[in-house]
C-alpha cells in the first residue's frame, strides 16, 4: 500500500467515532492525515465537513479522502456535488475496492451506524490498496467527469 499519499477525513457527529478510529488506523499505517473535523459526536451539519474534507483533495493538499456520517450516504450526497470529487459509500469490500479500479472514487464515505471498525479498516484498505486501471474505464469516467459541467 503506498503510504506516500495524504488522506483527508472528515465527520459529523453522527460518523465521529468512526473517523477518529480510521484517523488512527490510517497514521498507525504510516499515512499522513489531515483531519477536517468535526472534533466530537454533537450535533452538527454534515455538509460543512464533507465540503472541508473534499476541498483539501480539490484544492490539493490530499490524494483522498474519507468521510463518514451515520449512513455514509449524505457525506457521499454532499461530496459528489463539489467539482472534481468522485465519490462512493460503500459498505462491502468489493465495492470499496472496485470504485477505486473502475470509477477512479478518490474519496470513501461510510456510516457509522452501518458498518463497524473492523470492517471500516477492511473498506479503508480495499479502497487505499487498490488504483484506477483507465483503459476501457477511462471512457466512462470521462463521461461522468463531464456532467459536471452541464447546466
Amino acid at each position: 500500500m503506498n503510504t506516500d499519499r495524504k488522506i483527508a477525513v472528515a465527520s459529523d457527529g453522527a460518523g465521529y467515532q468512526l473517523k477518529e478510529a480510521i484517523r488512527l488506523f490510517l497514521t498507525d499505517l504510516g499515512f499522513e492525515v489531515i483531519d477536517c473535523g468535526t472534533d466530537s459526536d454533537a450535533s452538527c451539519d454534515y455538509p460543512d465537513f464533507a465540503v472541508k474534507g473534499c476541498r483539501e483533495i480539490t484544492e490539493g493538499r490530499a490524494d483522498l479522502g474519507i468521510l463518514c456520517c451515520g449512513t455514509g450516504i449524505g457525506m457521499s450526497m454532499c461530496a459528489n456535488k463539489i467539482h472534481g470529487i468522485r465519490a462512493a459509500c460503500c459498505s462491502d469490500i468489493f465495492s470499496a475496492k472496485f470504485t477505486r479500479i473502475h470509477n477512479n472514487a478518490n474519496v470513501l464515505c461510510m456510516g457509522q451506524r452501518v458498518v463497524g471498525v473492523g470492517l471500516a479498516k477492511e473498506l479503508v484498505t480495499a479502497f487505499l490498496e487498490n488504483e484506477y486501471e483507465g483503459g476501457r474505464h477511462e471512457r466512462r469516467v470521462a463521461k461522468m467527469m463531464a456532467i459536471e459541467e452541464e447546466k
